[in-house]
């Protein structure tokens, strides 16, 4: 099956905007009502002209002559006045459709599994739900109204010019035809050029983000240069793009200048001779030639629209091929409610787990059961796949084999929403966001008190330096807590963990960066304060360890032995070795 013509599939690309505009369809049609009328009563202009030239003047009857005066006047003041008014109508629609598009983008993102992010680079999301966002707001309020505005213009110019004299009207439409072939044509190559633009945009703001984010690393170790040389070659390959546009407009551009003023020429010279001969009037002549100048600016400005409707169109295009993303792990079509109340029994049953588009399993077979209550720790070798196993807890990404059950309910039929009230995860790498303590350890949670927030600190053992600094609660951290220490911000995600009074704890391996001493109360803590909670723990040093119930020992996406830390200690020399490998504990955090 052939692809459709690219004016024809930016055309259909188009349509997609619909149900964002509709909601604003009469501001919008009122606005390009109101362009229009404003374009025609500037059109109206030379036909009063024409009636002043071969009235009063040609008559010498200059009585009439102040009137028909204010009537072009009065032309000029209703143009300008509804051309205002188009800007004013349309301004709020056309933000309306960027804000709800951008608000709809931003939801869709939240949905998607972890595995889309894991796919997608940030700076080319960044990307569309700003610059492309900006793209559409900018054809829904000006270029596409204009562009069907100045063409009714041009065909009403048209059709004046056929009532003033056919051969005029016909040399016009002559012009028209290699100006409108030619105009799509290079529209054609422009669309291409525009969406490989956008792509490149997107690549360049995700180079930007990574070393913002990563700046500590960068400098440490002296890596600046070479990111540097990676965002210069980019930026090349942008401008290059960009100078391509350059010299396609430029070729429109010279199209929609020489073949206007050449019709002009043809126009004045026809008019000229028709005068000398006595067919056609000096008023009629003047007309026309008023008539041809005044649809300078509409045929001129046409290709420039229909390159700016490409841009729209790919900015579409960009923005539906991450809404049009099914989501993977979404509610079941019927969900099962909570048990009451949750004991927080958790079993991984037959799991198997191969990560989409990959060629292996990383997990196969893992059975293991949880009591309420109990805190089991899981260790292995990196690799060994236990991230992985915590992750399916919590679906972020589903089992492709076996079930993970909560109280004996498969997760995948809960809904997600009571499943993450239930499960509440902390991880490695703490996830913090530019805002106050309370709303990082909030994270959006509603209905919690900061008596609460503080008991979750005091559980994390981080409400000492909660309480040191400058504001406390309201004391804004930086960009991913990078005003903190890696310990202070590991304590800020547990507290965030338990703050709810979750029933079940996956901790993966969130207690890295803490030393020995706030390691041992951050533990003690969560045995005091939350008594009876069921947690897995990816664990790695002997301390975290000895604090849990059972092992479990992870190996190539097995467990290969269940038992307490002195049973495995004894009759596992594999988990011997894994101890002995352990890294150090820290002096200080």
């Amino acid at each position: 099956m052939t692809e459709p013509p690219p004016a024809r599939a930016s055309l259909a690309t188009l349509r997609r905007l619909a149900p964002y505009v509709h909601p604003h369809r009469w501001p919008l049609l009122a606005g390009g009502a109101a362009a229009l009328a404003g374009t025609l009563a500037g059109l109206t202009v030379p036909l009063v002209t024409r009636a002043i030239v071969d009235g009063p003047i040609a008559r010498g009857e200059l009585g009439a002559l102040p009137w028909l005066v204010l009537g072009v006047l009065g032309l000029g003041v209703g143009e300008a006045v509804l051309l205002f008014l188009r800007r004013r109508l349309v301004a709020g629609p056309s933000t309306g459709v960027e804000a709800a598009m951008r608000a709809d983008l931003f939801a869709h993102l939240q949905r998607l599994p972890v595995s889309f992010h894991d796919r997608w680079p940030s700076g080319q999301l960044l990307s569309r739900a700003t610059a492309d966002l900006s793209t559409i707001r900018w054809f829904v309020a000006f270029s596409g109204i204009f562009l069907v505005v100045n063409v009714l213009t041009v065909l009403v110019g048209i059709a004046v010019l056929m009532w003033l004299s056919v051969w005029l009207g016909v040399v016009i439409a002559i012009a028209a035809v290699p100006l409108l072939a030619l105009t799509l044509l290079l529209e054609r190559r422009f669309s291409v050029e525009a969406r490989r633009a956008q792509d490149q945009a997107g690549d360049l703001a995700t180079v930007v983000e990574e070393s913002a984010l990563g700046i500590r690393v960068l400098k440490s170790l002296g890596r600046g240069r070479r990111l540097t040389e990676r965002f210069v070659a980019d930026a090349r390959g942008l401008r290059g793009t960009e100078l391509t546009k350059i010299r396609l407009l430029a070729a429109l551009w010279a199209v929609l200048v020489l073949l206007p003023e050449s019709a002009i020429a043809v126009v004045l010279g026809l008019g000229a001779w028709g005068v000398a001969s006595g067919t056609l009037t000096i008023g009629t002549l003047v007309a026309a030639v008023t008539v041809m100048t005044y649809l300078y600016w509409p045929i001129a400005s046409i290709g420039w629209l229909l390159a700016e409707a490409s841009n729209a169109a790919a900015a579409t295009r960009r923005y539906w091929e991450v809404r049009d993303v099914v989501p993977e792990i979404v509610d079941p079509a019927e969900p099962l409610p909570l048990p009451h109340p949750v004991r927080g029994a958790l079993e991984l049953a037959g799991v198997r787990f191969r990560y989409p588009g990959g060629d292996r399993e990383v997990l196969h077979g893992v059975d293991l059961t949880l009591r309420p209550g109990e805190t089991l720790a899981l260790v292995g070798a990196t690799g060994s796949g236990k991230t992985t196993l915590t992750a399916l807890v919590t679906r972020l990404y589903d089992v492709t084999g076996g079930a993970v059950l909560v109280d004996g309910v498969d997760v995948r039929r809960l809904r997600l929403a009571d499943l993450r009230t239930v499960v509440a995860p902390a991880f490695e790498d703490p996830v913090l966001i530019s805002a106050s303590v309370r709303e990082n350890v909030l994270l959006g949670s509603p209905g919690h008190s900061d008596e609460q927030v503080w008991e979750a600190l005091r559980v994390a053992s981080a409400d000492g330096f909660v309480a040191a600094l400058p504001w406390g609660l309201d004391t804004r951290i930086g960009e991913q807590g990078m005003s903190l220490s890696g310990g202070q911000r590991q304590r800020l995600a547990l507290a965030r963990a338990v703050v709810g009074h979750p029933p079940v704890l996956v901790l993966d391996d969130p207690l890295s960066a803490l030393d020995v001493h706030t390691e041992a109360e951050v533990e003690a803590a969560l045995r005091r304060v939350l008594g009876g909670v069921t947690a897995l723990v990816v664990a790695h040093r002997p301390s975290t360890i000895q604090l849990a119930d059972r092992v479990a020992l992870l190996d190539d996406g097995r467990i290969t032995a269940v038992g307490t830390h002195t049973e495995l200690l004894a009759a596992v020399p594999e988990y011997r070795r894994l101890l002995a490998s352990a890294p150090p504990r820290k002096v200080g955090a």
